[in-house]
């Protein structure tokens, strides 16, 4: 099985709506946290005393795909700044981690796997040579350690074993050495066995475990596609099997997970962890990448258009911990929080409103996304995801002009000196497909682009309709965009100083207060759309690139006892106590409060 190969920053550029937002996020916290925040402004990754362990490596996964993809000259000095003291600490017998010899022990090695996948990401944005060096002293002696039995999988590194193979796959490419194989059958030893453990997905539970760990298991979906080949095993697509059996028990509306720390059931009112939002973008990336299977890159679109943006504030300077696919309020909750094991906190918007990781992890999540857009492999490009951007490829260049996924138009400018196979992928909710103005069938398009100018035209339709969801509830989705009632709401700013952390405006925390109605089931399944303009911040409550409206009645929903700002899990009663009121429905991205799966009244 013959991969899709990603670009580098150096040959794939944004533009349009998805450079705007990633500039967005360069303003706020990823672009900030450095100056800002001690565990990585004074991180003993870089000299310093704070964490030494996940966070530098989670936040440079984000923060150096974004300096490079901008271009931005300030950002890549922080960069290399970072990495040179990573670098230069490194010992002699390859080991990085600050973390002292006689403590390698009791040291939990998911940090040794995350800074060598960090570290791969470098080499892709800066192409510096002497990189591939650095990871493959690291993962000899990663290799050696284990070997010997110094040093064992434990903890994280035992439940993310996998993660490894983003460098390994590398390195073998580079360096094809009989230890990386064996380095990689170690791993899988050591490593915990996620197809022993389904039965304890089907119900929620209030215990913390590695096996149900929201974050675990979004990252695990891309074990085999990673990991089949370097293992010599035959790739029998587990994570649609894994992926399945979760959406059953424990399914969203955008197709992501509940998970408030540990897997959390069907009831829309539940958390989902930021870290697992952005995790699994990456896990169906590489899935897309190693399989070419449509839909994986279909289920990308869904997270990212959906969840990603629906958890962070419009200018990217706070974020949630979790985010509720129903979620009529942002406020500190009871002492005896209504999650799995998080806090009261957890979903209030803030600098680190639960834990930090997603603090520091989230930063990935549009960076890698936009290095999706346009894959290769031989002869063939293929628009995997059509964003706008422009691909300049040892002279090929294509130019995507386009504002999907709010609107279905892509326009393709073209100029090669040389022939070459190009292939769209085409999204299975396309209707009404053309191709340059001629009805064409709806499938994926494949065309052979001569040496010189070309341009192709591509137009479909997607027709809004209502999903089934449990509990007799249903979700509003027009191509791979959800749409929710926006709850209109008033932010109340919380600046203070914990543990050393000062927390100040912008990158204060807040909670929201809901100003509007949320009560709502649908009266009827006739829905109106409505096309705006892409504005500068392209995931806006108040100016949405566009809306559906839809009949609408409120009905007596209820709230979860004995909480005052969560509301029930299905409506106390299905019997309209208003008359039908037209409602602007916006995308599920676009909103911060928010009620998405709601019942069809009457039915």
């Amino acid at each position: 099985m013959k991969k899709w190969n990603f670009y580098t920053s150096k040959e794939l550029k944004p533009e349009g709506w998805l450079r705007r937002q990633l500039q967005i996020q360069a303003e706020g916290l990823s672009g900030n946290l450095h100056k800002i925040w001690p565990d990585i402004r004074d991180s003993k990754w870089i000299g310093g005393n704070r964490e030494g362990w996940e966070r530098v490596p989670y936040w440079l996964d984000g923060f150096i795909p974004l300096a490079y993809l901008l271009e931005d000259e300030e950002m890549i000095a922080t960069v290399k700044k970072y990495i040179d003291a990573i670098v230069s600490a490194q010992e002699d017998d390859g080991w990085i981690c600050p973390c002292k010899k006689e403590r390698r022990s009791t040291y939990d090695t998911w940090a040794v796997q995350l800074i060598c996948k960090t570290l791969t990401v470098y080499y892709d944005c800066s192409g510096d040579e002497k990189i591939l060096e650095v990871i493959q002293k690291i993962l000899k002696n990663y290799y050696n350690l284990l070997k010997s039995g110094k040093i064992h999988l434990f903890r994280w590194g035992q439940y993310r074993w996998f993660e490894t193979f983003i460098a390994l796959n590398l390195l073998y490419e580079k360096y094809p050495e009989d230890w990386i194989k064996d380095l990689a059958k170690i791993l899988k030893e050591q490593g915990f066995d996620y197809t022993t453990t389904t039965e304890s997905w089907k119900k929620p539970s209030h215990i913390w475990k590695f096996n149900t760990h929201i974050v675990n298991i979004a990252m695990m979906l891309k074990a085999e596609a990673v990991s089949h080949d370097l293992l010599g095993e035959n790739y029998s697509d587990k994570a649609e099997k894994l992926r399945t059996f979760l959406d059953k028990y424990n399914g969203t509306a955008f197709e992501g997970f509940t998970g408030d720390e540990v897997l959390s059931g069907l009831d829309p009112s539940k958390g989902t962890e930021l870290c697992a939002v952005v995790e699994q973008m990456f896990s169906y990336e590489e899935l897309f990448a190693h399989t070419g299977e449509n839909k994986w890159a279909e289920r990308l679109e869904m997270l990212a258009f959906n969840a990603l943006p629906a958890t962070l504030t419009e200018d990217m300077w706070a974020h949630q911990y979790v985010q509720q696919v129903n979620q009529i309020a942002c406020r500190k909750t009871m002492l005896i929080a209504p999650w799995s094991t998080n806090g009261p906190y957890a979903h209030t918007f803030g600098l680190e409103p639960n834990f930090g990781c997603c603090t520091a992890n989230f930063n990935q999540g549009w960076p890698k996304l936009a290095l999706s857009p346009f894959m290769h492999k031989g002869n063939t490009i293929i628009n995997s995801i059509m964003l706008p951007s422009v691909l300049n490829d040892n002279g090929i260049v294509i130019r995507l002009e386009t504002e999907y996924p709010f609107k279905n138009k892509m326009h393709y400018y073209i100029e090669a000196d040389k022939d070459f196979s190009f292939v769209i992928r085409i999204p299975s909710f396309a209707k009404s497909l053309k191709v340059n103005g001629e009805n064409a069938d709806v499938k994926d398009l494949e065309f052979e682009i001569k040496k010189g100018k070309t341009e192709i035209e591509i137009e479909f339709t997607a027709t809004p309709y209502l999903k089934t969801r449990p509990n007799n509830l249903y979700a509003l989705q027009m191509g791979s965009l959800l749409f929710s009632v926006p709850v209109s709401y008033e932010k109340e700013m919380r600046e203070y100083v914990r543990r050393g952390v000062e927390r100040k405006f912008p990158y204060c925390d807040y909670q929201f207060v809901p100003k509007s109605p949320w009560n709502y089931g649908y009266a009827d399944t006739d829905f109106e759309i409505k096309f705006n303009s892409v504005s500068d911040t392209p995931f806006s409550q108040e100016n949405p690139p566009l809306t559906i409206k839809a009949n609408m009645q409120q009905i007596d929903w209820g709230l979860k006892f004995p909480y005052k700002s969560i509301c029930r899990k299905t409506p106390k009663s299905t019997t309209p106590v208003s008359d039908v009121q037209k409602i602007e429905l916006c995308p599920y991205g676009c909103t911060r409060l928010r009620m998405t799966e709601m019942p069809i009244l009457n039915k």
